[in-house]
């Protein structure tokens, strides 16, 4: 017996407003934080003064769970944004390396930057030459 496995196993069916199960869950939660803010303000300051900081959680929530950037949702866009703030901005080529891990992006380990000090420019430049020479030849 054959099953039919679908292709597009990590997408997120909705189920309400368009909004999946993640989504629902996510603004169901803030929305109780929210809530749960202007009930304990609402007797001290008034409710008028109670419902800026409730609207303002209440707008992130709907923020976070909408988001999706490039395929990306909230957390992982904001753990590559950091990452990519921590981690030099520079990636190194390297002879035989066809592609790159996602850990390896962004990454240069203190050994490639020894390498980089201790270039020995009349080697390259004699090195380009018998290339050239080379290439008239062929």
């Amino acid at each position: 017996m054959q099953y039919k496995i679908p292709v597009q196993i990590e997408n997120e069916d909705p189920i309400f407003l368009g909004l999946s199960l993640r989504q629902l869950t996510i603004i169901m939660i803030g929305f109780w934080v929210a809530y749960a803010i202007f009930q304990s303000l609402a007797p001290n300051v008034g409710w008028e003064i109670a419902l800026i900081p409730s609207w303002f959680i209440a707008g992130i929530t709907v923020a976070v769970a909408v988001f999706k950037y490039n395929e990306m949702t909230f957390v992982p866009f904001i753990l590559s944004a950091i990452r990519l703030n921590i981690f030099p901005k520079l990636r190194k080529w390297e002879n035989g390396t066809d592609s790159y891990q996602a850990i390896d992006v962004w990454f240069l380990s203190q050994e490639w930057l020894k390498k980089a000090d201790d270039i020995d420019m009349k080697k390259k430049i004699d090195t380009m030459s018998e290339l050239q020479e080379k290439l008239k030849k062929i």
